[in-house]
Order: structure tokens, then sequence, then C-alpha cells
């Protein structure tokens, strides 16, 4: 009998191991939700099952870009095919939260440009205004002012983080990284300290709706980013990002912390200043 052989025909891209990965993180966030819900509604479960789901998102996070990492770094399984399909969906994923901010400004935009007033226990456009009556806004030369120069500069530290990793300054690179992530974490603390000091709460109507909306989600968009470049940063100080190793979750990051600048100066434009 003859031997019957297959030949196996190398390619650029990179078949993808089975992972528990993807299931994990299904179940991670429907408890995450699950207990998000409960906790809204004041069931006690939900302040035990709230963070046992937080706690597992964060562990399917670790574990997952643990073995994107090791992917590109041992396995070398990241060919200039598997990079470009990684920045492409990292570029489609950016315009997705784009999608999502689009609504929250078109909303926004829909209810301060034509204000609805609550007259006899219905919506109607009677004496309607924007900001509704009795709503202190809080003031955008404040907080929000500073929060501003805040992401602009965390903007151009990592901007010199990505000039030194071109130039193979992995000390430099880990520097800028830690400014920037010290900057986010200054960015969520003056956050917070504003939304325990405004005289509205996210309950009491409409432009509170809004305003929490989108920037509380913003917020946690800086959030996210902050903990995506202190992996960098504890990236950069083990030298992962060293001449000849890629660099692509480092540009992953930088992309998605611009994406954050922008969309603030547009809330701190419209929401801010103009909504106030």
């Amino acid at each position: 009998m003859t031997e019957i052989t297959r030949k196996v025909v190398p390619h650029k891209f990179h078949l993808v191991d089975p992972s528990p990965w993807p299931a994990f993180a299904s179940l991670s966030l429907f408890i995450l939700a699950f207990g998000a819900v409960m906790y809204m509604h004041n069931y006690v479960t939900g302040y035990f099952v709230l963070p046992v789901g937080f706690a597992m998102v964060l562990y399917t996070m670790y574990v997952w870009w643990r073995d994107v990492i090791k992917e590109g770094r041992i396995d070398r399984a990241h060919s200039s095919v598997v990079r470009q399909g990684l920045s492409l969906g990292m570029l489609l994923f950016i315009l997705s939260e784009v999608m999502f901010f689009a609504a929250f400004f078109g909303s926004f935009f829909y209810s301060s440009i034509d204000p609805l007033g609550f007259a006899d226990g219905d919506f109607a456009r009677i004496n309607a205004a924007w900001p509704p009556e009795g709503v202190k806004t809080i003031d955008p030369w404040n907080i929000p002012f500073l929060n501003t120069l805040i992401l602009l500069l965390s903007g151009t530290t990592v901007t010199w983080a990505h000039h030194e990793l071109i130039n193979d300054n992995q000390k430099e690179v880990a520097k800028a990284l830690l400014i920037t992530v010290i900057l986010g974490v200054c960015f969520t603390s003056l956050q917070i300290f504003e939304y325990f000091h405004a005289e509205f709460k996210w309950k009491d109507g409409i432009y509170s709706s809004n305003f929490y909306m989108a920037t509380g989600f913003h917020g946690f968009h800086v959030l996210v980013g902050t903990i995506f470049l202190f992996i960098c940063f504890l990236r950069a100080k083990k030298g992962h990002f060293a001449k000849g190793q890629g660099h692509l979750g480092f540009e992953f990051a930088a992309w998605y912390w611009h994406f954050v600048d922008v969309v603030w100066l547009f809330l701190y434009v419209f929401v801010y200043v103009w909504g106030s």
C-alpha cells in the first residue's frame, strides 16, 4: 500500500488555538450586567454579584491579553498580514465607539435645540428652556477646563512615548507612559469629585440624563485607556517594545487615547460650555 502524505502549505495567516476566554468573557459580562441590574433595583444580592462580575471581567481581560502578547512575542504568529488585520480590527472598534458617542450627542442636541417642558404630567413644548429651569449647571471654566488641560497634556506625553519608542529608548518610553497614566488617574479623580459636588443628580430630568450618560461613558473610556496604557508601561519596563519586537499593543493604546482626547474636546465645547 502506498502511504499517502499530506503536505502542509505554509501561509501568512494565524489560526488561533482553541481558547476558553470568549465563552468566559460572555459569562463574565452576563454576571456583571445581571449584578448591575439587581444593584440598581436595590436587591441585596446585587451588592455581591456586581463585584464578582467585575472581577471576572478584569480577569478575562488579563488572561486574554496575556495570550495575545504570547502569540506575538513567543509564537511569532503576528505576521505582516496578521498585523494588518489586527490594525483594521482596532480601527473598526474605535469607529463603533464613535457611533456610541454620536448617539449620545444626537440625544443631547435634540433635547437642547428643541427642549421639552413638563406640563400637566406630560412633556410638552410649553415654556421650555435649556438648561431646564432649576438646574444649576457645572462651571465649564473650573474642573472641566482643568480636565481638558490634563487630557491635552496626556496626549502630548503619549506622542512623546511614541517618539522615544521609534528611537528605541525604552527607559524614556516607560517614563512617558507612567506620566500619561498618572494624568489619566488625575482626570478620573477630578471627574468623580465633580460628580459628587454637582447640584443635579442623574435622575433629575433630561439634562442630567444626557450629561451623565455622555460624560460618564467618556469617563469609563478614560479608565479603560488608563489601564491599557498602564499595561503598556509594564511591558515597556520589561523591554517588550524593543526594536524588532513589534509594538502593536502600544500603537492601539495610543490610538484609543487620542480618540478619548478628541471626544472630550467635543464634550467640553458642546456639553459644558455651549450646553450651560
